[in-house]
């Protein structure tokens, strides 16, 4: 007979499950540690082919800077001509979509998953994370699950973005709130290249 972590006694059938499952975050928890292995190659072409290798979606003309820590791939979409800062997380459990010509500083963190506090087990919940086109994003943002942040939107350093951000709105603070609004509402630009060995 075995146990499971609560001590529970479990029969074959119940814990098979379980070993499959275990085996299956061994092979995700190894495929995370070439991912981060990958963030030190200094050549975004090697990096790019290797991120999609692995499941990334990214559009032509996008740059993922040193550094960068993903959580499950596959579930990583980037549109064209975007910019993910260094030391950028991205959390893949969930989908996580970022449109075209996004900028995204260093240090910012985007989750869309975590524990559910009122649960007896503690468990994960999930939402999807949908970034529009030509949003900033500044520098040590954190982004929490099941957020849309609106096309050309700002989110000003160090925010914490806890809910939605309508278009062209320009937010701040812990929890974010409005203090802005962004004048031009056609954006054009493209964000150029990206620097050499970063």
């Amino acid at each position: 007979m075995l146990e499971d972590k609560y001590g529970n006694k479990l029969t074959i059938k119940q814990a098979l499950p379980k070993i499959i499952t275990r085996f299956k975050n061994y092979w995700l928890d190894f495929e995370l540690m070439l991912l981060r292995w990958v963030g030190y190659i200094p050549f975004h072409s090697i990096r790019n082919l290797k991120y999609r290798f692995f499941g990334i979606k990214i559009g032509r003309g996008s740059t993922i800077h040193m550094w960068a820590n993903f959580f499950n791939p596959k579930n990583i979409e980037i549109g064209k001509d975007t910019i993910i800062g260094d030391h950028a997380f991205l959390d893949g459990r969930e989908k996580i979509k970022i449109g075209d010509h996004v900028d995204i500083a260093s240090s910012v963190m985007i989750y869309n998953s975590e524990h559910n506090l009122e649960s007896e087990g503690f468990e994960a919940i999930s939402a999807p994370v949908e970034i529009g086109d030509y949003v900033f994003i500044g520098p040590r943002v954190i982004i929490m699950p099941g957020v849309k942040i609106g096309r050309g939107s700002v989110v000003a350093g160090g925010a914490v973005v806890t809910k939605d951000v309508a278009d062209f709105a320009i937010v701040g603070g812990v929890p974010t709130k409005v203090i802005g609004e962004r004048k031009n509402k056609k954006p054009n630009y493209k964000l150029g290249r990206a620097r050499l060995f970063q």
